[in-house]
């Protein structure tokens, strides 16, 4: 039946579907062992949640399994794209990918500390970033004690490398 034909309030609107965290094109999805047991708990937790919807309310139930689906079908995405970095199989001496991170802006009163990780594990609240973060990107390829030029907010700034772990 065409949708000239359908009442008004029968019309499901389209939901929307928040975005993954962003990956730049053609740049490699990498994760830490860690963030891709993060995202295949995700997949459970959403493969739970559309399992067990109510039943209720026929057409909330199908913008809810919608939402779902399409949050699915991102995240399938992502895991299908993901390449694992182990950081203890990174050089001990060299910022790379799932290196923690000590340094010291020129400018700042006390160091700051951080991991480099896969955009889908990076949350700033526990100090860590994506590695494809303006800082991130700077600091990688550098070694303990080297300055590093970084703009901030329109000034060039120095970062101090102080300690680079992999755990």
């Amino acid at each position: 039946m065409s949708r000239g034909f359908v009442k008004e309030g029968d019309q499901e609107e389209t939901p929307i579907i928040p975005p993954r965290a962003a990956l730049p094109a053609r740049v490699t999805n990498y994760v830490t062992p860690t963030g891709m047991e993060l995202l295949q708990a995700e997949r459970k937790q959403l493969e739970t949640e559309r399992s067990t919807l109510p039943t209720v309310n026929e057409q909330q139930r199908r913008v809810e399994l919608a939402v779902i689906n399409g949050k699915l079908d991102l995240l399938m995405e992502r895991i299908a794209s993901a390449r694992i970095l182990d950081p203890l199989k990174q050089p001990k001496d060299e910022v790379r990918f799932g290196a923690t991170v000590t340094y010291k802006i020129s400018s700042a009163p006390k160091p700051q500390t951080f991991q480099i990780v896969g955009v889908d594990e990076a949350n700033i609240a526990n100090r860590k970033i994506a590695f494809v973060a303006p800082i991130a990107s700077a600091l990688t390829g550098h070694k303990v004690d080297e300055l590093v030029p970084f703009k901030l907010g329109g000034e060039q700034r120095m970062l101090e490398i102080l300690n680079i772990e992999y755990k």
